[in-house]
């Protein structure tokens, strides 16, 4: 089992508890902080250094796409899960062009752990459901 320090941001206490409460059932992985917005999250991936940030793209103060290329920058190794409601071929577009390395719609929380999984082995994840033109 690979060791796995991740950092949750989303500004809804209720998600950042239920993804830790999922994420803690994985051997190995640590859940090193929370965040509820952008701005507190790059200030802690830079003192934290996680593995993996799984943050949510819609937040105040400074959204998760703001945030990822600041904290790819204070902290080039870390890996961006961008997380949200809202699943779209233009939105997966925007996350990749922000620097994450994986995106998942909230739709779809049984693919948390193989989203963190592919991004500690710093493999892409790019799963918004259905959004992508499937009708």
């Amino acid at each position: 089992m690979q060791d796995v320090r991740i950092l949750l941001v989303d500004d809804e206490k209720p998600v950042r508890f239920a993804l830790e409460r999922l994420l803690l059932t994985h051997e190995g992985w640590e859940i090193v902080g929370m965040a509820s917005n952008g701005r507190d999250a790059v200030g802690k991936a830079g003192d934290l250094k996680p593995d993996v940030v799984i943050m949510d793209i819609s937040m105040p103060e400074m959204n998760g796409l703001e945030a990822t290329p600041r904290i790819k920058k204070v902290t080039p190794g870390t890996e961006v899960l961008l997380f949200s409601q809202h699943g779209s071929a233009g939105i997966v577009q925007e996350a990749q062009a922000a620097g994450a390395s994986g995106f998942l719609s909230k739709s779809r929380p049984d693919s948390i752990i193989a989203a963190v999984e592919a991004m500690a082995e710093h493999r892409p994840f790019f799963d918004s459901n259905d959004s992508l033109g499937r009708f």
